[in-house]
């Protein structure tokens, strides 16, 4: 799963920096901080700056609510922050705080791998605040990655995962928080992370339903998105569903974008490789006058691959 740090590095750097300034600072001159949040004047309130540039206000409604925040915020551990997060959220039903928390602890788990509680603490970010593309787009590549075609809920999993990664889409502009004064760079560039998770979701998706068509044409949207920092695995995956619909040497020209941007020694470089060569032997077979049309079949020896889950 990609790394929440290439998500979410502006809010997480801004949201470390100001949890330390208001463990430093008096309660009365200084805020908590919630999801790209900066300090304002007043003690019980939290202001964000969605890219619209429009703003909303997130506020502790008592100082006993703030100082819970601050304790739980300042939690490290994933598994101590989840359950400080659960005990102000029931202590806090109505909080609006509860997001922020439930997102850090999402981030948490991100670091540490564990997919599952990722989905879960996302989740509960999201009943928080359902119009944040970071905890949409986190929890849709999680269960889209996550979901093999053994489990019982496998439909259910996909169809969440295609509505988180849409409603990402949807509120790019409108439901991301990011600092008052933070780089437009660095927001552009959290913006087309966001969006490249989104569309590279709705592939794997696509692809796990076998519609190979809508599969091709929202990896293409993940890949043009990302010019600026390509990555092998979206290659590949694309190359994937080109090889599904038979466009070949399309699909051959994004296995050697794959080998190109790949690491040496990485699963990600080694099923490009196979996938390259592969490609290289069935249009050679056709001939010069045969590159652009399909072969009657595929060769057994070598069928197509599927969806590759692995890591970005």
């Amino acid at each position: 799963m990609r790394s929440t740090a290439i998500l979410a590095f502006v809010f997480l750097a801004a949201m470390a920096s100001l949890a330390q300034a208001s463990g430093q600072a008096p309660a009365q001159s200084t805020t908590p901080p919630t999801q790209g949040s900066a300090p304002t004047q007043t003690p019980s309130t939290v202001q964000a700056t969605p890219a619209t540039g429009s703003h909303r206000v997130l506020q502790a409604k008592t100082q006993e609510e703030l100082k819970a925040y601050q304790d739980a915020f300042a939690k490290t551990d994933p598994a101590q922050l989840e359950a400080a997060a659960d005990d102000f959220a029931a202590k806090y039903p109505n909080s609006e705080l509860r997001a922020s928390l439930y997102q850090r602890a999402m981030n948490l788990f991100a670091q540490s791998n564990d997919t599952e509680k990722v989905i879960i603490t996302g989740r509960l970010a999201i009943a928080a605040d359902p119009t944040n593309p970071v905890p949409l787009v986190q929890v849709a590549s999680a269960l889209a990655e996550s979901t093999h075609d053994t489990d019982l809920d496998r439909e259910q999993r996909l169809a969440e995962a295609a509505k988180d990664a849409h409603a990402a889409i949807d509120n790019i502009d409108t439901g991301l928080l990011v600092p008052a004064n933070a780089d437009p760079a660095r927001v552009e560039a959290a913006k087309h992370s966001i969006l490249t998770m989104a569309y590279d979701t709705l592939g794997m998706v696509d692809m796990n339903k076998s519609d190979y068509a809508s599969a091709e044409q929202n990896l293409q949207k993940a890949v043009d998105v990302n010019k600026g920092n390509p990555e092998a695995v979206l290659y590949l995956r694309l190359s994937v569903a080109q090889d599904k619909l038979k466009q070949y040497p399309q699909a051959l020209d994004s296995a050697n974008k794959a080998v190109q941007y790949s690491k040496d020694g990485t699963p990600a470089q080694n099923l490009a490789k196979q996938q390259q060569e592969r490609l290289q032997k069935l249009i050679s077979a056709q001939g010069p006058a045969g590159n652009a049309a399909a072969p009657a079949t595929q060769p057994s020896q070598s069928p197509a691959p599927t969806s590759p889950s692995t890591p970005h």
